[in-house]
């Protein structure tokens, strides 16, 4: 297998040491016992070190970018729900991932942000070593900074597979974490309407 050189060119614009990580992956490889030189394992080393690019790029996610002006003045003050949002994230206690899904919510105070905006700041968090607890923090403190609204909040609801592959072995265990800012955390109606909102229609989490 070859590797053409615009995704060799794609994969060395940020701050990853490529090389290191390949020469860990030969060394995990002979440490468990197999030849990293037999086909099907002669180019992982390589593999893995740009898969690392994609699955940990939020490292290197600039916010001004991601944001890139979508903030518009609008005389709104309901609540703003943008639910089910997908995504994957490494733990970093085992290197493995966790799956779910984010709902966020904010209620404006005098601006509102681009729909698309929402599920890229989650993505910026998610892609990189986590722990869910904190992912759900730094998501409700972002947009709590950027907006400066009334509230907001975040839950997010995750598959970790480091309890489903190894440890307790659960396969259907879920873990739900939660944030909130503002309105949502000082009244009572404000956070039930939200939690009745996701709620609604809601489908079981699976892989």
């Amino acid at each position: 297998m070859e590797f053409d050189d615009e995704a060799e060119k794609e994969i060395k614009n940020d701050n990853i040491d490529n090389a290191a990580i390949e020469n860990a992956i030969t060394n995990i490889l002979k440490a468990v016992g197999e030849d990293s030189q037999r086909e099907g394992l002669q180019f992982t080393p390589r593999r893995v070190a740009r898969m690392y690019h994609e699955l940990l790029g939020g490292y290197t996610m600039d916010s001004t970018a991601i944001i890139n002006g979508a903030l518009f003045e609008v005389q709104y003050d309901e609540m703003v729900i943008v639910r089910d949002i997908e995504f994957y994230s490494m733990c970093e206690h085992h290197m493995l991932p966790f799956i779910g899904r984010a709902h966020v919510a904010y209620i404006p105070e005098g601006k509102v942000l681009g729909l698309s905006k929402i599920p890229r700041i989650v993505d910026m968090y998610a892609r990189r070593l986590q722990v869910q607890e904190r992912m759900t923090r730094q998501i409700a403190d972002f947009l709590r900074d950027l907006l400066k609204p009334q509230g907001v909040a975040v839950v997010i609801e995750a598959m970790h597979l480091c309890s489903m592959m190894r440890g307790v072995k659960k396969h259907d265990a879920r873990m739900t974490t939660s944030a909130m800012h503002g309105a949502f955390r000082a009244n009572l109606a404000t956070r039930q309407e939200f939690l009745a909102n996701i709620s609604r229609g809601e489908s079981p989490l699976h892989i």
